[in-house]
């Protein structure tokens, strides 16, 4: 089994490197944040997430090291952030581009470079080959090249690493079943070898339809909305229907995924990715239509201070700490552009400052607001809502049944 560095320790990162190491791997994990590696040496997982302290011990008992440094090995895995140029819509493959620079520096010839990151189609041909060309390597010679996007969710990160399938994409068919072979140390799910395009475009085409059918959802609410009717019912008997399944709307899309990766095709193939660009306009508006809904619910009950609105979830999605486009965030930023004054935020899973007027103690959110604006479908809300009596309660997640709750 060929020993690999794992480049980036971040949501995605951090588990995979702790997946191949459990299942006898040796594996040296790196990242340029010193504190993030200084936390990992000391014992401490750097996120929650289910399963993964249990996972992070089981690495460790098996051997599995962290560094800033990278290292001359057989395989490097790179798993980076891939942000998208907001102007132009196109991906910025700045963090990908940096760590394939530093792999460059150390990786001996032979070595086989694995880019996990997600990216738009082509983007290995455009930005990842040049740079191994400028190295001096000849690729399929000297340094191998493959992509196997990863494919996992926030909150159920261990078992889907496990069990689904996964997408090898590799420019010499031998190198991309001994890549297969690789991950089959721990994947249980199909793994399906083809070619790097297809590999990436595969992987963006995934995260666009979902976001495309959340889009529908979303649409569909603001029709409801204008005409009052009730789209949870609608889409309830729609439902019914043997081949409909229409997903619930929302306040909007967040996580690294599905509301990042449509825009790359909305970028590289503009013009053509019109229904996309649709999509993505309608999921990015629900922020705001959240805050016109509140300033419907403030005037409706008489409430003209907004430091007693209170938003109940900053996370993106239910049961997770991760923050990153978080409609929340969002929502906040127009409530105190368009608003003013304090807006109260709290979440069970945020332990540090993210806003002004963030709580840390739930009975002393609730003690200070009147309206709650569930934002996340957290068990924890769940759990509680016996707690929100009393309170005029703008439930965005359809958390909460009965009369009396303001939905979108």
């Amino acid at each position: 089994m060929p020993k690999i560095n794992v480049v980036g320790l971040g949501y995605i990162g951090l588990p995979t490197a702790l997946m191949f190491a459990s299942h006898g791997v040796e594996v040296v994990g790196t990242d340029y944040n010193a504190e993030l590696v200084a936390t990992l040496n000391a014992g401490k997982t750097t996120f929650e997430e289910d399963g993964l302290d249990e996972l992070f011990a089981n690495a460790l008992s098996c051997g599995i090291k962290f560094t800033t440094e990278y290292i001359a090995t057989d395989v490097y895995i790179v798993s980076v952030p891939t942000p998208y140029d907001k102007a132009s819509k196109k991906i910025d493959p700045k963090y990908v581009i940096s760590a394939v620079e530093s792999v460059m520096d150390v990786c001996p010839k032979g070595a086989t470079v694995v880019v996990e990151s997600t990216v738009s189609p082509g983007t290995i041909d455009r930005f990842v080959r040049p740079v191994i060309e400028e190295n001096g390597f000849v690729i399929g010679e000297d340094i191998n090249l493959v992509h196997a996007p990863e494919r996992i969710i926030p909150g159920n990160m261990v078992y889907e690493l496990e069990y689904n399938s996964r997408t090898i994409g590799a420019d010499d068919r031998a190198i991309g079943e001994k890549i297969k072979a690789l991950y089959a140390s721990f994947c249980k799910g199909e793994i399906v070898v083809t070619d790097i395009r297809t590999a990436e475009m595969s992987k963006v085409v995934e995260n666009t339809f979902r976001d495309i059918n959340i889009a529908f959802a979303n649409e569909l609410a603001k029709i409801c909305r204008s005409d009052n009717m009730d789209v949870y019912e609608i889409i309830r008997i729609a439902n019914k229907h043997p081949r409909v399944n229409i997903l619930q709307p929302g306040p909007g899309v967040g996580g690294h995924c599905i509301s990042v990766d449509p825009w790359f095709l909305v970028g590289d193939y503009p013009g053509l990715a019109n229904i996309i660009l649709a999509a993505r306009k309608i999921n990015d508006s629900m922020p705001e239509f959240v805050l016109e809904r509140i300033r419907e619910i403030m005037d409706e009950n008489g409430i003209s201070d907004v430091s007693r609105v209170g938003l109940y979830g900053l996370t993106y999605k239910e049961d997770v700490d991760d923050v990153r486009e978080s409609p929340s965030l969002q929502l906040l930023e127009s409530m105190r552009r368009h608003l003013g004054g304090k807006i109260r935020a709290y979440d069970p899973f945020i332990e540090k400052c993210l806003c002004e007027g963030q709580v840390f103690d739930f009975d002393e959110f609730l003690n200070e607001v009147d309206i709650v604006v569930i934002m996340t479908a957290h068990t924890h809300i769940k759990e509680n809502v016996d707690r929100l009596k009393g309170k005029i309660v703008f439930d965005t997640r359809n958390v909460i049944p009965g009369e009396g709750i303001y939905k979108l």
